[in-house]
C-alpha cells in the first residue's frame, strides 16, 4: 500500500510537471506529509500550471543534503511508514509556478475576482509578445461585444485603460465549471455587463490584435439587468443624445479616448510648470472680488430668496448681506489669477489649474459656465516672458498627449479631425508667430474688402473685439497653419489689471489664437504701478474697497510681474478636433442644464 501511495505521487507530479521537469527518487526515512498535496497537484493541473521544483506543502520541509531537492511531507490520516522521499527538481527556467501560488489565486479569483491587470499592460505600444505569451492573468472590464456559439463564446472586454479591448476566447471544454459555467455565462453576459476573467494570454490568430486570452474561468461581476434598454448598444449614438446620458457616455470610444487625453494633457501640464520651478497654488472657489470686471459672476448666499431680509439701510436697499455667511456680497471665482499674483510677488513663479464659473447665458460650442483654467503668474517678467512661457506649456502638453495616447488620437483623426495629425506636427514643431493687433486689423480689412459676403462680422476697425471667424483668418491664413499671437490690445477692450502701454491707447495684452478654435489662451503684462491701477478700477466702476489687498501688493514691494490663463477645454478641443466643448469636459454645464 505504502509503495502504491508513493508511486501515486510521483506519476501525478510527473503528470503536471510536464515534460520540461525530471523527477529524482532517493532514500530516506520516511517522513510526516501534509495532507493537501495531491489536491494541489491536481488543482494546478486543472488550472494549467505547472509545478515547480519544489511541490510547497503546508508544512516545511528540509532540503536533501545532497542534492539540494526539498521533502515533499505527504500525511494521509497519520504517518505511513515505509514511505519513500521523493523530490522534484524543475531543470526548465519556464517552470516557475509554485502549486500553492496556483491555488492561492483560485482562491482569491473565487472569492474577489483576483489581482487586477490592466489591459494596457498586455497590449501597450511598447509590449511585446514574448512577455506575456503564456502568463496567466486575471483581467476585468465591462464587456463591449460577444459572440456565442453552443461551446465556444468570443468575448471583447475593455478596462478603460487603453482605446482598445481585448479578445477573451471561452471554451467549455477548458473553463472551469465545464458547459454548465459555459451557458450560465451566455445566459448573464451581455453588452455592458462587467466581468472577471483568469486565463492565459497567448498568440491570437485573427487580425488586429497581437494577444487574447484562452479563458480558465470567467466571472459575471455585474449584470445588465434590463439589456433590451441598456442605452449603448453596439451602433452609432450622436453626441447630443450621448450629452442626455453623461454618466454612461465615458463607455463608449469617444468619451473613453477624450478622458484618457484629458488626464494626459493635465499630466503634461503639470509636469512643465514643475521642470520649470512653478509652484502650484490652490486658489478659493468662492470670492468677493470679481476678476474680470464683467459682472457676469454666480452668487453665493444662504439667504433663502422666497423669505430675504427686510431691514433697511440709510439709502433705502434692503441690508441684504448683514445676515448673509459672508457678511458680503460673494460669488463664483472667475479666475484665480489674483491669488496667484499675490503668491507671485512672494514665491516667484506660481500657477493655479482649477475650476472657474461665468454666468454667461451662450449657448455656442465654446462657452461653459464650469469650466477649468491654467493659470501662471511670473514675477519680473513681462508680455514676452508670458508668450515664451505659454507657446512652452501648449506644446508640452500636445508632446505629453502624443506620447501617451496615440491610439486614441489616431481614432480622433479619422472619425473627427481629418488633419488632425498635421496639426499636432504644427504645435509641436512649428514657432508660433505673433502679429500686434494694429496690424492684424489692417489686414482683415483688406482682405474682407474683398469680398464682405462671405464674412458674418465685415466691420472691422480699431477697437473691434476680434471674432472667431477673424481669429481663425488670422493662423489659419496669415499664420499659414501655425498658432499665433496677437499682441497689444486696446485698453478699452481689455481687464484693468492689463499694464497701459506708453502710447495711452494699448495694454500689453495677448490672446492665442490656434486653427479650428480660435482664441485657446489670454494673458497680458499686469499693471504694477499704483497711481494707474487705482485710476483704471474707477475707470471700471470698481470698488477699491473690494480690491485692498491687491492694491497692497503694489504698495508693499511691487514688481512688473505677468502671466496668462488656457481655457483647459478648449485646449482638449483643439488636439482632439472635438467641435464642442460640452464633450470635452465629463459633466457640462451650461445654460438650461446642471444634470448628474
Amino acid at each position: 500500500r505504502t509503495r502504491r501511495m508513493a508511486a501515486i505521487a510521483v506519476a501525478t507530479a510527473l503528470l503536471f510537471a510536464g515534460p520540461q521537469a525530471t523527477l529524482a527518487m532517493s532514500t530516506l526515512r520516511p517522513q510526516k506529509f501534509s495532507g493537501n498535496l495531491m489536491r494541489q497537484i491536481t488543482r494546478a493541473g486543472r488550472a494549467g500550471v505547472r509545478p515547480t521544483a519544489s511541490l510547497r506543502a503546508q508544512a516545511s520541509y528540509p532540503t536533501h543534503p545532497s542534492t539540494g531537492s526539498r521533502r515533499v511531507n505527504r500525511g494521509i490520516g497519520g504517518r505511513l511508514g515505509g514511505l519513500r522521499r521523493f523530490s522534484v527538481r524543475a531543470e526548465a527556467a519556464g517552470v516557475e509556478a509554485k502549486v500553492t501560488e496556483c491555488e492561492e489565486a483560485q482562491k482569491v479569483f473565487n472569492s474577489d475576482g483576483g489581482k487586477r491587470t490592466k489591459i494596457i499592460e498586455i497590449l501597450g505600444g511598447e509590449t511585446k509578445v514574448e512577455d506575456w505569451e503564456g502568463k496567466q492573468v486575471t483581467v476585468k472590464g465591462w464587456i463591449r461585444t460577444i459572440r456565442a456559439q453552443k461551446q465556444l463564446a468570443f468575448v471583447e472586454v475593455n478596462d478603460g485603460s487603453t482605446f482598445g479591448g481585448i479578445q477573451i476566447v471561452v471554451n467549455a471544454d477548458g473553463l472551469e465549471g465545464g458547459q454548465q459555467k459555459f451557458d450560465e455565462l451566455v445566459s448573464k453576459a451581455s453588452t455592458g455587463a462587467s466581468v472577471g476573467v483568469l486565463g492565459v494570454v497567448v498568440k491570437s490568430p485573427g487580425k488586429g490584435q497581437a494577444l487574447e486570452i484562452q479563458c480558465q474561468d470567467i466571472r459575471v461581476i455585474g449584470e445588465v439587468y434590463e439589456n433590451d434598454k441598456y442605452p449603448l448598444q453596439k451602433k452609432r449614438h450622436s453626441l447630443e443624445f450621448l450629452r442626455s446620458i453623461a454618466h454612461l457616455r465615458a463607455r463608449t470610444n469617444t468619451f473613453a479616448a477624450v478622458a484618457r487625453v484629458r488626464a494626459s494633457l493635465s499630466q503634461g501640464i503639470h509636469s512643465y510648470f514643475h521642470a520649470m520651478g512653478f509652484k502650484n497654488l490652490h486658489s478659493p472657489i468662492v470670492t468677493a472680488s470679481d476678476c474680470e470686471g464683467a459682472g457676469e459672476m454666480f452668487r453665493v448666499t444662504t439667504l433663502d430668496p422666497a423669505s430675504p431680509p427686510e431691514s433697511k439701510n440709510k439709502s433705502g436697499e434692503a441690508e441684504f448681506y448683514k445676515q448673509d455667511f459672508f457678511d458680503k456680497p460673494a460669488f463664483l471665482t472667475v479666475s484665480g489669477q489674483l491669488s496667484a499674483e499675490s503668491y507671485a510677488c512672494a514665491l516667484g513663479d506660481v500657477y493655479t489649474f482649477g475650476p472657474t464659473f461665468r454666468a454667461e447665458n451662450s449657448q455656442t460650442s465654446r462657452h461653459l459656465a464650469e469650466f477649468w483654467m491654467i493659470e501662471p503668474e511670473m514675477a519680473f517678467a513681462d508680455i514676452h516672458d508670458a508668450m515664451d512661457n505659454c507657446e512652452g506649456m501648449v506644446r508640452a502638453a500636445a508632446k505629453s498627449a502624443m506620447d501617451d495616447c496615440a491610439e486614441d488620437l489616431a481614432f480622433f483623426g479619422k472619425f473627427y479631425e481629418k488633419g488632425l495629425q498635421k496639426r499636432l506636427d504644427l504645435i509641436t514643431n512649428k514657432p508660433f508667430k505673433k502679429i500686434e493687433y494694429t496690424k492684424a486689423v489692417e489686414l482683415l480689412k483688406e482682405e474682407i474688402a474683398k469680398d464682405p459676403s462671405k464674412w458674418e462680422y465685415p466691420e472691422v476697425k480699431f477697437g473691434t473685439d476680434l471674432a472667431t471667424e477673424h481669429e481663425r483668418w488670422i493662423c489659419e491664413k496669415w499664420g499659414k497653419g501655425a498658432a499665433t499671437f496677437v499682441y497689444n490690445y486696446p485698453r478699452d477692450i481689455k481687464a484693468f489689471y492689463m499694464r497701459d502701454n506708453d502710447d495711452g491707447k494699448t495694454v500689453a495684452a495677448f490672446d492665442l489664437l490656434v486653427p479650428g478654435v480660435g482664441e485657446l489662451a489670454g494673458g497680458s503684462q499686469r499693471e504694477e504701478r499704483m497711481d494707474v491701477l487705482t485710476k483704471k478700477m474707477q475707470e471700471f466702476d470698481l470698488i477699491e474697497q473690494d480690491y485692498w489687498w491687491y492694491i497692497d501688493l503694489r504698495k508693499y514691494g511691487s514688481v512688473p510681474h505677468a502671466g496668462y490663463g488656457v481655457g483647459f477645454e478648449r485646449l482638449v478641443c483643439y488636439l482632439t478636433g472635438m467641435a464642442n466643448v460640452r464633450d470635452v469636459i465629463p459633466f457640462p454645464r451650461f445654460p438650461g442644464n446642471a444634470e448628474f
